[in-house]
Order: structure tokens, then sequence, then C-alpha cells
């Protein structure tokens, strides 16, 4: 059996680990399991996000005495996360096999040094034959400072650990071009990254358990696609459908978001993941925009910037939009707002934003 990856980053979701009554799967959690050392004993580096932690607690203490969903939530994670790796361990010690749980918040990816910090952490684990299984801490993480979902997540850590591939399991087959339940709905198999009709086309509604759904799926996706990451979004509660999906032999059936065929540097990949942690934000003209989505590697100069909307000081984040509102990129700031009338005036100006430290949205 030959593969397509030798290092891959597996998101596991809330739909496929839960029953319908929104507990634990256990058997589910064991089947992947088994697979994953599988893969692991022949060769295959493999990090896992999983969801379910909540199911797990949900499990535990259905009864909950304050009634808000936030308290609800913390409480069945809390209980769940304990839970939740216990499983996971007692499985893969049935292999001969540890793994280790790393928990995280999105403000951990806020600065450059924690970004690294928990790169060198996985890294660690790997080079110990440790699986990692990472999962947001939902116990401390309050709305504003969530990520959208697993899925976000499994984005970020799949770009951090250079990953060779993403697969996000969910309960569907991939990605359809209307809702799965209409009777005219079709999976559609591969995706550019250049193709933007899908997006249109796919459902907004949320999953059961989680927090994303579909459409979330594909933006996200699409962005770590774009960095140089094949992903396959797959039906997680196929039997063997991990083993399956990277066996060279094998062409399942699902969706395959096609990489781009150049990889970003480390520190574009944290800037292009952190563009919620901006402080800064800055409307540049056409003739900029342009300039940027270009072919060529351009910096972002003072002369492009026609609106400063949230100042900000050297060495911050900040959002890059066009005209229209729409997104160009994040970068890092070379100097603060207040400077840039006077670079604009000067006859050689300085970028406020050098190509090695902005993340673009759309260029390839």
């Amino acid at each position: 059996m030959q593969f397509r990856y030798k290092k891959i980053t597996v998101k596991i979701g809330s739909n496929v680990l839960a029953k319908p009554n929104g507990t634990l799967n256990v058997s589910r959690i064991a089947h992947l399991v088994d697979q994953i050392a599988f893969l692991r004993k022949n060769g295959v580096e493999v990090v896992v996000v999983s969801s379910g932690a909540v199911a797990a607690g949900r499990a535990v203490l259905q009864s909950v005495k304050r009634a808000d969903a936030v308290s609800r939530r913390q409480l069945w994670a809390a209980l769940g996360q304990v839970k939740l790796i216990s499983r996971y361990s007692d499985f893969f010690s049935e292999h001969g096999l540890v793994c280790a749980q790393v928990l995280t918040t999105k403000e951990n990816f806020a600065s450059r040094g924690h970004y690294l910090n928990m790169q060198n952490c996985i890294t660690t684990l790997l080079e110990n034959s440790v699986i990692p299984i990472v999962n947001e801490n939902d116990t401390i993480s309050v709305t504003e400072l969530m990520f959208t979902d697993n899925d976000e997540l499994s984005g970020l850590i799949a770009s951090m650990v250079n990953s060779e591939a993403l697969i996000i399991l969910s309960n569907v087959d991939g990605v359809y071009n209307t809702h799965p339940n209409n009777e005219n709905s079709e999976l559609i198999q591969q995706i550019n990254i250049d193709d933007k009709e899908p997006e249109n086309a796919i459902s907004q509604e949320l999953s059961d358990f989680g927090r994303g759904g579909m459409l979330t799926k594909f933006r996200i996706a699409k962005k770590v696609a774009r960095d140089g990451i094949g992903v396959h979004v797959a039906n997680g509660t196929i039997e063997n459908i991990l083993i399956d999906l990277i066996d060279l032999e094998k062409d399942l059936h699902h969706t395959y978001f096609v990489p781009n065929e150049k990889q970003n540097s480390s520190i574009k990949k944290w800037i292009g993941y952190s563009d919620g942690f901006a402080k800064g934000e800055v409307v540049i003209n056409s003739g900029a925009a342009n300039a940027l989505n270009s072919e060529k590697a351009v910096s972002l100069l003072p002369v492009g910037i026609i609106k400063i909307i949230n100042n900000f000081e050297k060495g911050d984040l900040i959002k890059i939009v066009d005209e229209t509102g729409q997104t160009v990129g994040v970068g890092k700031a070379k100097y603060d707002s207040n400077r840039i009338e006077i670079e604009r005036k000067s006859e050689k100006q300085k970028p406020i934003v050098h190509y090695d430290y902005l993340y673009l949205e759309n260029k390839k």
C-alpha cells in the first residue's frame, strides 16, 4: 500500500463523534484511532484536531443548574475534555502508542512568540512519536475570542506544522452545490483556489453539535489550499475513510481542494491566520490593490493609502482593504500610522508593510 502523504492533520468534527442524542460515540472514536494507529505505524505523521469534549461532558452531566449557553458549554467542556482524552489514550495504548492533549485558545496565536511556542510543542511531540490531539479550550474561551469552530483551528494547525494535507471529517461526503438533502444536489469533487461559484451555493446551515457548517469548511479549506496544502473534506462515518483517502490506489467520493503550487513562508502563514488580531486598518486605492495582487512581489507604500480607519503602532498587524471594503490582506506595520503622511511626502518612500510580512487573501 502506497500513501499520498507522509504528514497530515485530521480534523474530526462533532457530528462524527456525537450520537443523535448528543452523547459521545465511543465506537466511532475506537475505529478512528485504529486507522490513525495504522497510518502512524506505516510512517505517516498524524496531528489530530478533535471536537467532542462538549458531547462527552453532556453524557456525564445533562442536568445543569445554570441555564445560559456559555455556562453550559464551559461545564460540559471541562467535564468532557477529561473523558475525551481518556478515551483516546486508552484506545491508542491498545496499539502501543501514546497521545497527548494540547488545549489552546485563539488568543494564544495573537503573538508570534505564542505561535512559535505552539509550533515547537507539536513538533516535539511528533519527533517523539507522540500523537498530538488538539482542541480549543472551551472552558475559558469566550465568544469574541473563540475560533469560528475547530475547522478554523485545524487550518491553522495544518499550516503551522507544514502538513502535506488537511483532512476534514464531517457527517456528509463533502461540499455540495446546494444543501445535501435537496433532490438535485451534486457533490463537488474538486475545487481550485480561484473557484468562487461554489461558495454562493453552499448551505449556511450550522451543524447539529458544532459551531460551524459547510460554508466555514469551504472558506477555511480555500485558505489552507492557498497556502499550498491539499484539503480533503470527507464523511468521517464511513469505514476506513482515513486509510482509503490517502491510499494512492483508491479514488473516494469526496471533495478535494487543489493546493497552490507555492508555499507561503512561516511568518506569512502566522499573519494570515491572525487577521482577527489586527489593531489597525487602512484603505488603499485601486492602483495599490492591483499592484499587490499582481505576480510581482510588491510592498505596500504610503502613496497607495487613501484612508486610515484605525491607528496603529510599529509592529502591529494591520488589515488592508480596498475602496469597496473587501479585504486585500493583512500585514505587519514597519512604523506607526502617524508617520504615513510624512513618508508620503518623501522622495523615497519606505513601505508601511514589506512584502515579506504581507499576507494577501487572493494572491497565488
